[in-house]
């Protein structure tokens, strides 16, 4: 193939892409069931700050449900789907169970839409909205958010591989969120989330007592940390329901709390410390440790890009009656 042709070629796949992303962002639109179900925010929000009077540790559970979505098969509401006989689901990976909670809540909230408006809201705008008043609720911004997706029918153990895990580097965690077509500072930005929740034991075990060959306790983890979080994860006990707040000093706060642990080498995950490591993330972390506002900010930004990810609208997908099963 020629030069000028294969110019021609890239120059029609970008304007593709571009054609599909105004495609996108036309069929979500913010105030999307004002017409069609106008109460449809309000049911969800009313939900989510009743689930969080019952257990305040639900708010980061319900960010993490969305996140979860949308990096696997994009924000489709697959992780919310049941597994079967013949199909092991996305909840029920390793990389989902038993960490994620909030479906109950999910559960709680379709109920309570399908009652006021048959078929109508998505499982998927449900988890988007869900997220946006968990971070409200614990003290964040709130934000406006674009509404229309459809759901999926599909849910697949085997493609939460897509899910970065807690052991990942900076290069690594940098690519998997471009994968996404996410930048590396909403990478940055979207982990200062786990400023709010808790971790099982599990997630981070190695770095206290079996880091690498030789050396048991990961050395970039604060000293004083460390023995805090060995009390509360004895080497001897394997229980995987043990568990720790993520942001030790303000566990239930969207605040910026996460970015100063990070600074002090308090980053439960090897994914939190490794932001250290890297000139460009260390900017970041530093920057938002410094300038709640700037944080709360990008995060709005970020959480709205994400929740942009592979959607489904229009003719494609289908809002299924139970989030749970495909209709």
């Amino acid at each position: 193939m020629g030069s000028n042709n294969i110019i021609t070629g890239l120059i029609s796949l970008v304007l593709l892409a571009a054609c599909c992303l105004s495609n996108v962002e036309a069929q979500l639109q913010v105030g999307f069931y004002r017409s069609t179900c106008s109460s449809a925010e309000f049911i969800i929000r009313n939900e989510v700050f009743s689930a969080f009077q019952a257990n305040n540790g639900i708010a980061a559970g319900l960010v993490r449900l969305h996140f979860h979505d949308c990096f696997v098969r994009g924000c489709d509401g697959s992780v919310l789907i049941d597994s079967t006989t013949g199909n092991t689901a996305e909840k029920d990976s390793p990389a989902n169970f038993p960490s994620l909670r909030g479906f109950e809540v999910v559960d709680t909230i379709k109920s309570a839409l399908e009652t006021a408006c048959p078929g109508v809201v998505s499982c998927a705008d449900i988890l988007a909205f869900a997220a946006r008043d968990s971070l409200l609720i614990t003290g964040g911004i709130g934000y406006d958010v674009p509404a229309g997706r459809k759901d999926g029918t599909v849910s697949l153990a085997s493609e939460t591989i897509d899910l970065p895990p807690a052991t990942f580097n900076v290069a690594q965690l940098t690519q998997n969120f471009a994968n996404k077509g996410l930048t590396q500072e909403e990478m940055v930005t979207l982990s200062g989330t786990h400023t709010v929740g808790r971790s099982h034991c599990t997630s981070f075990r190695n770095r206290l007592y079996s880091f690498n060959a030789t050396v048991n306790q990961d050395p970039s983890l604060d000293a004083t940390y460390a023995a805090q979080l060995k009390l509360s994860c004895p080497q001897a006990d394997n229980d995987p329901n043990l568990v720790v707040p993520m942001n030790p000093d303000s566990p239930n706060v969207s605040d910026v709390g996460y970015f100063v642990d990070v600074l002090n080498n308090r980053g439960l995950f090897t994914s939190d410390q490794t932001l250290l490591t890297n000139q460009s993330t260390l900017a970041q972390v530093v920057q938002n440790a410094q300038d709640t506002f700037l944080w709360n900010n990008k995060l709005i930004a970020a959480m709205v890009k994400m929740g942009k990810i592979g959607v489904l609208t229009g003719d494609a997908g289908q809002i299924r009656l139970n989030c749970r099963i495909p209709n």
